[in-house]
């Protein structure tokens, strides 16, 4: 009976470890995904930017209304029928006649073209908007693409530090049999492994915080333990001058862009608004047949008729004045959003900046010193040449820099990021 429980539970363990085997290598099967990648996914699956597309596609099915031509319209008239008997004979159909009527209302002053051409510019403008909405959810995006990042490095860094920091212990361990450090000593070391144990697990906690919140973004099911991302984490391309950041920006805004197209699609509708006070006539042709005509030579006749509408008091002048006014709005609006492309350009250009100075001694000095002092103290204290606070103060120090350069580092590609949102063109990859 011990030895069948034995062979069940050595069978369950073999079982288990081939499970696990099986779902770490689809685990690790999954490839992780560069920013084109995501990029393209997010492009393509995301529910608010499809929303926004069929928007404009929607605004393309209004220029085909726009240049629809009026009806014609048809009536059909019959009168004359006898409804009583004429000297005791009743012909109920010999006095009646027919008429067939056709008119068309004729438009004048281009209203069709006008009409067409201000819905292709609202049209336009939606693309422009569409392009704008694109380029803001990109942002978010790539912000979460690089909070990933930076947290896969803050764990690089916690589950080196406590590799680190346990081969350390194993020395301290060693002397400690030795007789060559006190037990107070060695239970102080081994205490502060728990702080490095508990930054790992925070820093396994906050990457998958941050993978839900990429996945959300991407609208995809994959497990988290089966998604990840990969890239670059570190300084980009040298910043250009500020001027050159101008000109993309004022070449690409989407949103100024649009503010420029509004002006034009403004100045259109003042035409329209003009072309819809003049007089549209209306042309109208009608046959009749009149059997009971004296003249028998007039029995079918043609008619024909012009319509013409006389505007003494509605010339459409509130809808003149007012699109008059909307080109000075748009307008206005127009040098408003210039005035905000440079100030975002600004601003995330002196981010950047800010983050490449601040970076630059970390990269050229503090991060090499880190680890010269980590290591210097400890093989100090290892040889009885530094105290344990020495030693506990140089590791503290080196976390301390190398942590502060990885933050460093994702508030330099996030501020990259902005300056990306604030030209409309991806300068920085």
């Amino acid at each position: 009976m011990k030895s069948k429980l034995k062979n069940q539970f050595i069978r369950s363990v073999l079982y288990g470890s081939l499970s696990m085997a099986f779902f770490a290598s689809c685990a690790s099967a999954q490839q992780a995904l560069t920013w084109d990648e995501v990029k393209a996914k997010f492009e393509s699956a995301n529910p608010v930017l499809k929303a926004d597309a069929a928007s404009v596609e929607e605004m393309k099915a209004e220029e085909i209304t726009a240049f629809l031509r009026p009806n014609p319209q048809f009536t059909m008239l019959a009168d004359g029928t006898q409804v009583a008997p004429h000297d005791g004979v009743w012909t109920p159909t010999r006095g009646t006649y027919e008429q067939p009527l056709l008119s068309y209302l004729h438009e004048r002053e281009h209203k069709r073209e006008l009409r067409l051409q201000s819905a292709k510019e609202g049209t336009a403008i939606g693309e422009s908007q569409h392009v704008d909405l694109e380029i803001n959810l990109l942002f978010g995006l790539r912000s979460a693409f690089v909070q990933t990042l930076q947290a896969k490095a803050v764990l690089e860094l916690a589950k080196a530090d406590l590799d680190y920091y346990d081969k350390i212990i194993d020395i301290s361990r060693a002397r400690f049999k030795a007789g060559d450090l006190a037990k107070i000593d060695l239970s102080r070391i081994e205490l502060q492994r728990v702080q490095y144990e508990s930054e790992l697990q925070t820093a396994l906690v906050n990457l998958r915080t941050q993978k839900i919140a990429l996945l959300l973004l991407l609208d995809e099911r994959t497990p988290v333990d089966q998604f990840d991302v990969t890239g670059p984490f570190d300084l980009g391309p040298a910043l250009q001058p500020l001027d050159d950041y101008h000109q993309i920006a004022l070449d690409n805004r989407p949103d100024l862009r649009a503010a420029i197209q509004t002006i034009e699609q403004s100045q259109t509708n003042h035409k329209l608004a003009w072309a819809n006070g003049s007089t549209d006539p209306i042309f109208s042709g009608w046959y009749t047949y009149n059997s009971s005509n004296n003249n028998p030579n007039g029995i079918q006749t043609l008619g024909l008729s012009v319509n013409i509408p006389l505007r003494i008091f509605d010339r459409n002048q509130g809808e003149k004045k007012r699109t008059l006014i909307d080109i000075d709005r748009s307008q206005q609006a127009a040098e408003a959003a210039k005035a905000q492309v440079f100030n975002d350009v600004d601003t995330a250009y002196e981010l950047v900046r800010s983050n490449i100075e601040l970076i630059k001694p970390y990269k050229a000095q503090y991060l090499d010193q880190s680890v010269y002092v980590r290591d210097t103290v400890t093989f100090a204290y290892q040889h009885g040449g530094a105290s344990l606070m020495d030693f506990l103060n140089a590791q503290s120090d080196y976390r301390v820099v190398q942590l502060a350069y990885l933050q460093l580092i994702g508030a330099y590609m996030t501020a990259a990021g902005q300056m990306n949102l604030a030209v409309g063109h991806e300068v920085f990859n």
